[in-house]
């Protein structure tokens, strides 16, 4: 019979090894004895096959066993290796408590350390928690199971968390237990010269028996995570301390550099004004001095806020990696010195940059008091223009040329006025009405300063673009160049934030349209210094002080304003883009805005009116609205139609 046949020496031993060889599951080795059984085979062959599967499962827990080691033996190794280049301690604590977890099997690990200054326990690491209490969790000292493995320096762990009475339960620790789902919880010490800073645990979701060896493999990983913080804490006692003594050198070093500077610094800006140096020059020496870039900065159409915070505060302040000393005297700001380049600035260094900015304004009034010479014969010049048309035009030509100013070339006239804070406090304190006479001379002092000030910013202004200013009528009077590419409307602007910003006040500015040749016309700059001051009245009538205009502005009031009276100009402003469409189109939109306004805006009134469709006057009107801007139906917009669509047709009655 088959079963009787005697099989081959090692037949027993060879279906093992094959299952050996890849590993198979315990399960599989059951399966040849099972065959054995099926074939007849005799009970001599089920007992070695027997003894061959007893043996196999033994090699088989051995090999377990050692690649359990050498997996275990590796992972301190990278742990050692982590720890030898140590350069972030969150990345070394969290790839041990990640090892850990892996190598135990467990579902979560983590790490909690003392707090001595607090006098408790916080999380410090975790892997695999899912609840976020628990993972900032803070317990008292020798609470949970963390506090007995601390007071004894031992590990210690529990198959069942809630049902082992050997550490002291609390509320806060059971309540993040539960909240992660923890049963069972393998504890071992942190131990740093004798003293526990902390525990690593392993927990598993489930009870669960720790292994001896397991213990000793978390306490491995315990003693390196120990080694880590050691080591993290004493590179960070040293980096502190040489950085406490790089510090104190530095500051040593700095110190002497620093006055070694400011005494440097006070002999060249002594040197200075002394030689009679300009603007230029201060910021040279100072950029010398302070190893960085120093500029200086006029006044802009707009004051700057930290030019405005440097002057209110008296002192240079930082803004970004700048430092900005504002340049002003008598209340009245020049600009400012701005240092590049240093985020940080010794407080000498910071007195050197503010006594540069006030001798920058030293200069800069002994500049303004040489050319107000300079601004006086300016204004002289202007004055001829303005009171004497019958002067020789070429000895106007030759004057201008030694002012640098080219009176051929077209230029706008302005007029401004700045408005003075009567209502302000005049050092009175407030007192009563029997002082009404001294303090209205104090009023007429502060319109008398207002308007120094205002003719002293205009001569400057007019100066730096070749221009004439003169003090008139309360107010001053500018003739500028006219630009290629800038409105009279839009110099005025200009101007107006211009000479406000420099006189720290509310100056209003009216221009004329632009006169060709100033030279070869002298009246006409007296016409149109009397149209600039019909724009200036007519800002202030209309409550738009501080604003500057042209007659442009103005709209149909314009033609009021305006010395030449162009009407065309009006015209083509308000209905242009209406009476250019009908020329390309050969459509009636004007007639049609014409037929609107004279039926009361009705459109269906209109329509009868151009035997037209009512759709067909409301499309047009919307055809008008996107050329003229939707508010063209509103009352003043609606005047300025009214009234240029009249002159339209009273140009046309003529041309024709």
């Amino acid at each position: 019979m088959p079963g009787s046949q005697r099989r081959p020496a090692g037949a027993a031993e060879a279906p093992y090894l094959e299952l050996l060889s890849r590993g198979a599951p315990v399960e599989e080795y059951e399966q040849p004895l099972r065959r054995a059984r099926a074939d007849g085979a005799g009970p001599g062959e089920l007992a070695a096959l027997e003894r061959g599967k007893l043996l196999a499962l033994r090699v088989r827990t051995e090999l377990e066993g050692r690649r359990r080691r050498e997996a275990e033996l590796s992972a301190l190794f990278e742990t050692a290796h982590d720890l030898a280049g140590l350069r972030d301690l969150d990345a070394v604590l969290q790839a041990i408590v990640q090892r850990a977890r892996s190598l135990l099997g467990t579902e979560c690990a983590y790490m909690t350390l003392n707090d001595p200054e607090a006098g408790d326990t916080y999380m410090r690491v975790t892997d695999g928690s899912v609840s976020a209490r628990f993972q900032q969790l803070r317990l008292g000292m020798g609470e949970g199971l963390g506090g007995l493995v601390a007071q004894t320096a031992r590990p210690y762990v529990t198959d069942s968390y809630f049902d082992d009475p050997r550490f002291e339960h609390t509320r806060t620790i059971d309540s993040g237990v539960r909240d992660e789902g923890l049963v069972a919880i393998l504890g071992v010490p942190l131990v740093i010269g004798g003293s526990v800073i902390g525990v690593l645990f392993a927990a598993d979701r489930r009870a669960r028996v720790f292994e001896r060896e397991q213990i000793a493999l978390l306490a491995s990983f315990a003693a390196h995570a120990a080694v880590a913080i050691d080591s993290a804490n004493l590179l960070s006692e040293t980096r502190a301390a040489l950085a406490e003594l790089e510090t104190a050198h530095g500051v040593i070093r700095d110190r002497s550099a620093v006055i070694e500077r400011a005494s440097e610094v006070h002999d060249r800006l002594t040197e200075l004004v002394l030689r009679g140096g300009g603007v230029r020059d201060v910021a040279d020496a100072v950029a010398e001095v302070l190893s960085g870039a120093v500029e200086f900065t006029g006044t802009g159409a707009s004051p700057d806020p930290v030019v405005e915070r440097s002057r209110t505060a008296g002192r240079a302040v930082r803004h970004g990696d700048d430092w900005v000393a504002a340049v002003s005297a008598g209340g009245e700001l020049f600009g400012a010195l701005v240092l590049h380049g240093h985020p940080e600035l010794d407080p000498v260094d910071q007195r050197t940059l503010e006594r540069a900015a006030m001798v920058t304004s030293l200069l800069l009034i002994a500049r303004r008091s040489a050319g107000e010479a300079e601004q006086r014969v300016r204004g002289e010049l202007l004055d001829d223009l303005l009171d004497a048309p019958d002067r020789d035009p070429s000895l106007l030509r030759e004057r201008a040329a030694r002012l640098t100013a080219d009176l051929d070339a077209p230029h706008v006239v302005l007029a401004a006025r700045v408005e003075s804070g009567d209502g302000a406090d005049d050092g009175n304190g407030g007192g009563p009405r029997g002082d009404s006479a001294e303090a209205g001379g104090g009023a007429a002092a502060r319109q008398t300063a207002d308007r120094r000030r205002l003719w002293s910013a205009a001569s400057h202004l007019a100066a730096t673009r070749q221009g004439l200013a003169a003090a008139r009528d309360g107010g001053t009077v500018l003739l500028l160049p006219a630009g290629p590419e800038e409105s009279a409307a839009e110099t005025a602007r200009q101007a107006a934030r211009q000479l406000g910003t420099a006189v720290r006040g509310t100056v209003t500015v009216g221009a004329s349209a632009p006169v060709p040749a100033p030279v070869a016309r002298p009246g006409a700059v007296a016409a149109a210094y009397a149209e600039a001051r019909r724009c200036l009245e007519s800002l202030l009538l209309l409550g738009r002080a501080g604003q500057g205009a042209a007659a442009e502005d103005f709209g149909f009031l314009g033609l009021l304003l305006a010395d030449s009276r162009d009407v065309a100009s009006f015209v083509r402003r308000t209905i242009g883009p209406v009476t250019d469409y009908d020329a390309r189109r050969g459509t009636e939109l004007t007639r049609t805005v014409e037929a609107y306004f004279a039926c009361g805006m009705s459109p269906a009134r209109t329509k009868d009116e151009l035997h037209v469709h009512v759709n067909t006057v409301a499309q047009r009107l919307e055809r008008v609205g996107r050329l003229l801007g939707a508010d063209w139906q509103s009352p003043s917009r609606a005047l300025e139609v009214q009234l240029a669509l009249r002159l339209h047709r009273l140009a046309g009655a003529i041309d024709g």
